[in-house]
């Protein structure tokens, strides 16, 4: 685009604005006190001016914490939100789009929308201004919530060469989506500042909003007015910067980014189409290293977002009598705010990393809560000593649980159905808890122990006074029935003299291991009965050998796996642990340039932890000797080193094709990263990835272009699967394949001692302040949990999606305190969604009826098939907006469904 004088040179519409990180490398509470000010500053300079504008970052979080602060401000703010000069959401906060659930970046749009609405209007652009890149299924979510237009920075690929394309989601949704180039978001943050005057009184305005449009005409040839964005970190605009582009007259004007797309066509036509997720490195850093820096957020999160998402909300829609949605919304509240680019992600200070994990801590907290109270009332109707069991699924499966049973012997259980339940004993619990002798003036204070009626964590059931023999005998049990008074105990030993013997004893009981058959999101029972003889089952361990008949696992001597399948395939050499060095920061990983791997271990051992039948389990042991830190002057690692034994727990249960693993180890050094390495079957050139509402296909490199090594270390967060070899996650994870496709690798722990480093050798630019974060290097003990599963052909199928969702999502138990005479509850099915590829996200109440997400995580077109207690069933948007019903009989619906296809289905029962 030719730039001439000021009247043929393109519009300018300046955007001002300001990205604000809410924690960062500052704690919430400190960053908000500027924000307070600074909202203060924009608020009273747009009711003083009629001409500002001003656009809040996208997201509804800094709007309620002013308020928070500033209630009293609430409707001056809302009246410039109604005249659309301030414009707020659609977001509640900025989230990072690869380590949180598909489901909290709904929930995150659907509370910014609804919360923005409430002061006047949602901003209806999808402004994603400083995510580390973009997950594929952004368009689809967006386009199902009414919004048409996209803008954001970082992941944009070389190709990429207008400021306006058509991005596109795997299921085919596409969505106008305008780059800023640049600068990103403070791509005219220059053009203001240290604003003056030549000593011939000329402006220096025209100078650079004549540069600026030279530089950003390039990427308009399309023409149309260009987009300067007028902001950055935590700063507010120029006080008379409504003055100064008035009297410049250089045809600019203020808008806000609603007000700028205004003006634009939703239409995707003729633009450059790029598909699927957005994570180049061409023309911005999307810092990679935020997907294992402080690898306890992310187990954390995804612990908290499967027992709301999984377990809680469904157990309250279909099981509650009562009312838990105060409760819930407050955890996705929590959930939500821990989401944000500089929160899960782990690049923030020490104090800002405490904070997040509490808000984790908070969510867990609230949805086992709530787990608890639906449960509580289910199982006030299951005999004591029996027990209510939950599938989270929404299938039928037979799973494993971990029960206490009462029984002196080998125990026997059966469904409240009368089906006999499989069952090993894993531990016998002891019956005598104490057994000791004190002096009679000891005995109040002994009785002191006794909190209610619970002594060393049982209740009492029978107590009794021998005086001729001089015992105290209290008789304890997981629940009891009979009144129970300490006071009487104490009537009957006053006057006690000499020295006394004082007994607890426990009722006989063992920890079982029992294979349920439990309906679709639906509740069983299981009872004690009569033990119809020895325990069977296909699961053994013999020696340093693990089988089920699904598959086997062998531990060699250097203390790999060697899997087998039935098939006979083969995979050598699974879970070798490599150390190595780094000196990078919480955003880019670096290696020394003269790194030491340390890989072999110096010593190995097995040891059995159960053999059979139901499940078997090996430790195996291994000690290393690793570098203590790292050494930045001499760009190396230490030489002092630190002894660390690494404990795997290799476990296999009935019916799983996949043997469970679990890495624990003492973290002792600094400056390193930590992988689990696995050998594939075959060599692959690609990987696949599940999250955020899709599979994403990977190849073996990243693309370059911008300041920062293009590293090929990619997110997974059900699982990731290449060459034939899945790996079933239970949070998000950092994973490689490395050795040209012949091996796995992924990120177990990362240790840095720095927010950001200004010398890093994989970033030519600092990311951040270069603070300590002693915290980042994630001492103490670390243990990640995951299970590996072969799998045949080149494609991961529904087998593999349907073992991801049994491993992430145990069965869930509750011990029933019902009378213990009552018979038990039959199995009860609650709702039902089968279909190749079709994977539940959500079940909820909503507006009165049951609403359930789910998307067809397959490359080819199906069926999802729904079957419950409900009469009708309408499709709805994402903002709960009703759309076509579906055809309901006996209680079954069938909803066709396009491959990626993100379907919401709200159903009633007349």
């Amino acid at each position: 685009m030719r730039v001439g004088r000021p009247e043929e040179r393109p519009e300018i519409v300046v955007v001002p604005h300001t990205h604000w990180d809410r924690e960062w490398y500052l704690p919430f509470q400190r960053f908000r006190l500027r924000l307070v000010s600074l909202l203060d500053g924009v608020i009273d300079g747009m009711e003083a001016d009629p001409r500002w504008h001003f656009t809040l970052d996208g997201q509804m979080a800094a709007v309620d914490d002013y308020l928070e602060i500033r209630p009293e401000r609430r409707e001056r703010l809302a009246a410039l939100v109604r005249e659309g000069r301030l414009a707020v959401g659609p977001w509640q906060i900025l989230h990072d789009e690869f380590l949180c659930s598909g489901e909290n970046i709904v929930r995150n749009l659907e509370l910014g929308m609804r919360r923005a609405e409430e002061l006047g209007a949602a901003m209806m652009v999808g402004y994603l201004p400083d995510q580390f890149g973009h997950c594929a299924q952004t368009p689809q979510i967006l386009r199902l919530a009414g919004i048409e237009h996209a803008c954001l920075w970082r992941g944009v690929p070389d190709r990429v060469r207008t400021r306006s394309f058509a991005w596109e989601s795997p299921d085919g949704t596409a969505i106008r989506t305008q780059y800023l180039p640049e600068g990103g978001y403070g791509n005219a943050a220059s053009m203001f500042e240290e604003f003056g005057e030549f000593g011939n009184g000329a402006s220096l305005l025209p100078g650079r909003a004549a540069g600026f449009a030279a530089s950003m005409g390039r990427w308009y040839p399309d023409g149309g007015p260009l987009l300067a964005m007028y902001g950055a970190d935590h700063t507010a605009p120029a006080p008379d910067l409504a003055d100064r582009v008035a009297s410049a007259e250089l045809g600019m004007r203020l808008d806000t980014l609603a007000g700028y797309f205004a003006g634009e066509e939703p239409s995707v036509d003729g633009l450059p189409r790029i598909r699927g997720e957005l994570r180049s490195h061409a023309r911005a850093n999307i810092l990679p290293g935020v997907l294992s820096a402080r690898v306890r957020l992310k187990q954390m999160m995804g612990r908290a977002e499967r027992l709301v998402e999984r377990y809680a909300e469904p157990l309250a829609a279909l099981w509650y009598s009562g009312d838990a949605q105060r409760f819930l919304d407050l955890a996705w509240r929590r959930l939500i705010e821990a989401s944000c680019h500089d929160s899960v992600t782990g690049c923030g200070s020490d104090e800002t990393a405490e904070q997040v994990a509490a808000h984790m801590a908070e969510a867990e907290q609230l949805g086992r809560a709530v787990c608890d109270l639906v449960t509580a009332e289910q199982a006030a109707a299951v005999p004591l000593g029996s027990h209510l069991v939950f599938n989270p699924t929404p299938a039928a499966r037979t799973g494993l649980v971990v029960l206490d049973v009462p029984c002196d012997g080998e125990p026997g259980l059966a469904t409240g159905d009368g089906r006999p339940v499989p069952v090993q004993t894993l531990d016998v619990a002891p019956t005598v808890l104490d057994d000791a002798v004190h002096p009679a003036s000891a005995l109040p204070i002994l009785l002191e122990r006794v909190y209610g009626r619970v002594l060393f964590g049982q209740e009492i059931r029978d107590w009794s006074v021998s005086r001729e023999d001089r015992t105290l005998t209290f008789h304890v049990t997981a629940r009891a029935t009979v009144p129970f008074d300490i006071g009487d105990v104490r009537d009957a030993l006053r006057g006690a003299d000499g020295e006394w013997r004082v007994r607890i004893l426990a009722d006989p009981r063992r920890t079982v291991a029992a294979l349920v058959d439990v309906p679709a999101l639906g509740l069983a029972t299981v009872r004690p009965v009569a033990p119809a003889g020895p325990a069977e089952g296909p699961v053994r361990a013999e020696g340093n050998v693990l089988g089920n008949g699904l598959l086997s696992a062998e531990v060699r001597d250097d203390g790999d796996l060697v899997l087998r399948t039935p098939s006979g395939g083969v995979v050598e050499g699974v879970g070798r642990i490599v150390d190595g060095g780094d000196l990078g920061d919480s955003y880019n990983h670096a290696p020394p340039a003269t790194d030491t791997i340390i890989g072999d271990p110096r010593t190995v051992a097995v040891r059995t932890v159960s053999e059979g039948p139901l499940v078997a389990a090996l430790d195996i042991v291994r000690t290393y000797r690793w570098p203590a830190s790292g050494d930045v002057p001499g760009d190396a690692r230490s030489e002092a080193a630190e002894d660390v034994t690494v404990t795997t727990r290799a476990e296999l249960r009935a019916g799983e094709p996949f043997v469970r693993l679990r890495v624990t180890f003492d973290n002792r050094c600094d400056d390193h990263r930590v992988r689990l390495h696995l050998p594939l079957p075959r060599q692959a050139d690609t990987s696949f990835a599940e999250g955020q509402f899709a599979i994403t296909e990977r190849g073996l490199t990243a693309e370059g272009g911008f300041g920062e090594r293009p590293v090929p270390t990619f997110p997974a967060s059900g699982f990731v699967a290449a060459g034939g070899l899945a790996v079933l996650l239970e949070h998000a994870t950092e994973y490689e394949v490395t050795g040209g496709g012949r091996e796995l690798a992924l990120t177990l722990l990362r240790s840095v001692g720095y927010l950001s480093r200004d010398r890093n050798a994989y970033r030519d630019q600092p990311a951040g302040p270069q603070l300590p974060t002693p915290g980042a290097q994630c001492r103490g003990e670390r243990t990640v949990g995951l299970a590996v599963m072969p799998y045949p052909g080149e494609r991961p199928g529904a087998d593999v999606l349907r073992a991801a969702e049994t491993y992430r999502h145990d069965l869930l138990t509750a011990a029933g305190y019902g009378q213990a005479a009552a018979p038990a509850p039959p199995s009860r099915e609650g709702i039902a969604i089968t279909g190749d590829g079709v994977v539940m996200t959500s079940l909820r109440t909503r507006d009165g009826g049951i609403e359930t997400r789910m998307v067809a995580q397959c490359a080819e077109p199906t069926t999802a098939v729904l079957h419950g207690d409900f009469t009708e069933g309408t499709r709805v948007d994402l903002r709960g907006r009703p759309g076509v019903p579906l055809d309901v009989h006996d209680g079954t619906a069938a909803l066709a469904l396009r491959p990626w296809e993100i379907a919401t289905v709200r159903l009633r029962a007349s």
